[in-house]
This record gives structure tokens, sequence and C-alpha cells, in this order.
């Protein structure tokens, strides 16, 4: 596929991870270089007039009263683009910079922010040849744009820093010069266009977006994985149960258990056993999974806007001829939809967790499945720290759902007195995701192993391909082994979408 910046249309979070991971390839649309060229041409008459006009011809922040003379205006463009680029701390994945980069040169495309037409083409150039700026993680507190973090992406644009070729750190202007390409020479206005934006906040949130989907879909699928290996009831997914609640997700998710585990020869095998009630692990799979997946399509709608959103400060109005100053750049919006994101992942991780206690101490009823998972309890311990390894990514998780955004600190003398911690959240909720991918996949390897226990009895044949699913990743639990790789592996497999195939053998269930 082709990804277009520069439409009116926002781009999707699948296009984002579509430029970001697989480096598909991006192009400019027909219509943005008039749009671009006019903002630029109204920056031009602008520059060198009579009124100052922020980012243009003043300082910046809190030195946004002191005039800057013309003959110096481009080396205020470059003076900011080498003093924001004070990042510290890990370089971010390549596939967040190359996040970053897209939505940097969607924005700069709509044709608000005053840069040359060649500025976006040479983003464009370097996502397509596969050139990525070394971005440092920490440094942008989400308000005034990502500005740490975008000054050294914009750096290695203008050749300097380093840049990611193959997955080698080499000096960026040896890398650009290698590809054929010049760097980016920097003109009135173009360094703050670069610097500001919400682009690490939002590219981040995009890929994490994506992630989170199919760690639910993985959650919803070893829920029903372990409510019938452990024999539970399917009375609490009964729809007139949930059409009462009118909660959709709820209800989305009891019919789509019910359909996982409908036909089953182990649902069949304990009918009329006399159980009461399940624990809330298992009984109240749809509605906590169901509140996730709301969690999850707020953060979606609040992420939407800013995948076509114009974030940089000032903004070029040409057909008015004025140069608005404002505050796009603040990440209020996302901050609170990604501490919102770990809070969502937190409860999957714990929910699925809880579930995995069960499976490795099923005990008290005649059917309990052996201590641990173990074929010779005791002399072995099966899959007993499993579930030690999910209770330390889930209390780290319940340290990551404490929320960024509620912790602003003032910059810039006091000018930016008030800061959405954006950055912090994005960075936690990255962490927060991969650590539930890690809990479902040991959800799903405990479940499969207890499915083995359980033979000759079968389950349906979706929870059946799943358990092949996951078997051709980890084999059957037969003697004490490490499992380490393996949860790796299976959450690996969350991430990539590849259990995504079971809801073909789901026998489709329509909801009343």
């Amino acid at each position: 596929m082709t990804v277009v910046v520069g439409r009116r249309e926002a781009l999707s979070c699948d296009d984002v991870v579509a430029v970001a991971r697989a480096a598909e390839r991006v192009e400019l649309a027909p219509e943005a270089p008039e749009r671009i060229a006019a903002a630029r041409s109204l920056v031009e008459r602008l520059v060198g007039g009579e009124h100052s006009v922020y980012g243009l011809n003043t300082g910046l922040g809190d030195l946004s009263q002191v005039r800057v003379p013309d003959e110096d205006l481009v080396t205020l463009q470059r003076n900011l683009v080498e003093s924001h680029a004070a990042g510290v701390g890990e370089p971010l994945p390549v596939e967040v910079v190359r996040a970053m980069m897209l939505l940097l040169a969607n924005s700069l495309a709509q044709g608000y922010s005053g840069v040359r037409p060649l500025v976006v083409e040479h983003v464009i150039e370097l996502l397509n040849r596969g050139l990525v700026p070394v971005v440092p993680s920490r440094g942008s507190v989400g308000s005034s744009g990502d500005l740490a973090p975008l000054a050294h992406l914009a750096r290695g644009l203008c050749g300097e820093g380093e840049l990611v070729v193959d997955g080698k750190r080499q000096p960026a202007d040896a890398a650009l010069r290698d590809a054929g390409l010049e760097p980016l020479e920097l003109t009135v206005k173009e360094g703050l266009a670069l610097v500001n934006g919400t682009h690490l906040m939002a590219g981040t949130a995009a890929l994490l977006v994506h992630d989170t989907r199919r760690l639910l879909d993985a959650a919803e699928l070893a829920a029903a994985l372990s409510l019938d290996v452990l024999l539970c009831s399917l009375t609490p997914m009964d729809d007139r149960i949930h059409a009462l609640r009118r909660r959709s997700e709820q209800r989305r998710v009891a019919t789509r258990v019910r359909a996982l585990v409908t036909g089953s020869e182990l649902l069949a095998s304990h009918s009329g056993c006399g159980r009461v009630q399940d624990p809330y692990t298992l009984r109240c799979i749809p509605q906590v999974l169901g509140a996730a997946a709301e969690g999850l399509a707020y953060v979606e709608s609040a992420l939407a806007p800013e995948l076509g959103a114009v974030t940089d400060n000032p903004l070029c109005f040409p057909e008015e001829g004025d140069v608005l100053s404002g505050g796009n750049f603040h990440g209020q919006p996302l901050s609170l939809a990604l501490d919102v994101l770990a809070i969502v992942v937190a409860e999957i991780a714990a929910f699925s967790e809880r579930r995995s206690f069960r499976l490795l101490a099923d005990a008290g009823h005649e059917r309990a499945l052996p201590p641990f998972l173990s074929r010779r309890p005791g002399l072995e311990s099966g899959m007993m720290i499993l579930q030690y390894v999910a209770a330390a990514l889930v209390a780290e998780n319940q340290v990551l759902a404490h929320p960024a955004g509620t912790g602003s600190l003032p910059t810039s003398g006091g000018q930016e007195d008030f800061n959405s911690m954006g950055a912090t959240a994005a960075l936690k909720a990255q962490q927060s995701v991969a650590n539930g991918l890690r809990v479902v996949a040991i959800e799903l390897l405990c479940a499969a192993q207890a499915l083995d226990l359980r033979r000759p009895l079968r389950s349906t044949a979706a929870l059946e391909e799943l358990h092949r699913c996951v078997r051709e990743l980890s084999p059957a639990y037969d003697t004490d082994r490490s499992l380490s790789a393996e949860i790796e592996l299976v959450a690996e497999a969350i991430a990539a979408g590849a259990f995504g195939n079971i809801a073909a053998h789901e026998h489709r269930l329509e909801v009343a």
C-alpha cells in the first residue's frame, strides 16, 4: 500500500502502523504543494515587516518579547533546533520515530505551517529510503509539542546527529551523502515548525492502540479457553443477562465467549454438576473485558483527530493573510487518553493473571487439574513460576497505571505553566502494553497445558485451533523446562495478530 500525506482526511492507526513497521511507501497528495507554497509565501511577506510575529522574528517561549534582527532569522532557526535537541535516555524504537516522521509530514503538508514544500518532501524521502534519525526517549513534557525529541529528529534531517540505516547507527551527514541526499538547510520558520507538534505522543498512541486491540482480542480468546478447561458454567454468558445492562461491548464479549465454548465436550462433561457460581474472573468476563473495550474505544476516539491535525505554532492562514499564535501543540487530549490506555491494559493483564492463578491452583473439586499443571507434581514444579512472572508484570503495570498527566510542571520561565506530560504517558503505556502481552501469553500457555491434561475430551473447533496455534510456538509441557523464550514468542504472536484467524472458526451467534 501507499500512504498519502497532505489530504484533508486524517490518517488512520493502520496507516501509521503500515509506515512505521512495514515501511510502506509515503507520497505527498497532489493538491498539497500548492497549499504548502501559499503558506510559505505569507511567511516570506511578513518576516521582514515591522510587526513582531512569534517564531518568525522573535525569540521563543519566555523570550518571545525579544525581537530578532532580520539578518539573524535563519540563524535563529538553526539555534532553535540545536538548543532544543537536549533529550536523554535510550533511543526511541525505530518504529516510533518513523511514526513521528509520518505525522510530522502530514501536519506540515496541510499547508498551515509556512515551510517550503522541500521540507515535507525531505521528510518523505528519508522515510522512503529507510533513514531514521536517532531520537532520545526522554525530554518531552508534552506541550509546546514534543520539543526535544522532534529537535533530534530535525537535526537528523539537517545532517546532524545520527541516522539508523539498515539497523545500524551512522553519522547523519555520511548517511545522507551515501543515499545521495543533501542535508536540509533551514530557513525562516522551518526549525520551529519541525520541533512543534504532538507527533511523538500521537505516533506512539497509534501503535499502542493497534497493539491493544490485538491484546484485547487475545485476552477474550484466552478467557474463553480458561473457562472451558476449568469446567465453568456458560450460564453467565446468557444474552438475556447482558441485554439488561445496556452495554454493547459487554454484550459482544458475552456473545463471543458463548460462541467459542458452545458445543465443547468439556462443557458437556460437567452438565448438572451442581456448581452454582464461578469466581469473578470467569463469571464476569463480559463485564470486565467489555469495560476494557469501552476504554479502548475512548482512546481511539481521542486519537483519531490527532492523526489529521496541524499541531505546530504559529499557524499560517494565507487566505486571510494572518499568522496566529495559539496552542495546538498542547498534548492534553493525548495525555489523558494514554493514561487511560495504561489503566485499560493494567486491568486486562490483572484479570488474565487471576485466571492463570486458577489454572495453576485448581483445587477443591474431584475433577481438579494437577497442581501447577505438572504431570509429576512434587518431582516437577510444572508451570508454578509462570504465575509469579505474571504477578510481577501486573504489579509493574499497576505502578505504570498512575496517571502522568496529573503531574504537570512549569517550563520556560513560567510562560509554559501547565504541561501535559503526554510523552511520559506514552512511554509508560508502551511498557504497560508490552507487559500485558506477556501476561496474556502466560494465560494462553497455562490454558493450553490444561487442555492437554483434559484429554481425551476436546473443546470446540475454535478453541482447538487456538490450542494448535499456541502449540506451534510452545510444545506440550511434559517435563520441567525454561519457558522464558516461549512466553516471549507467544506475546510476539499476539502483537503480530497471529491469533486473528481464530474468529473464522467461531459459530456466529446473532445478538437478539
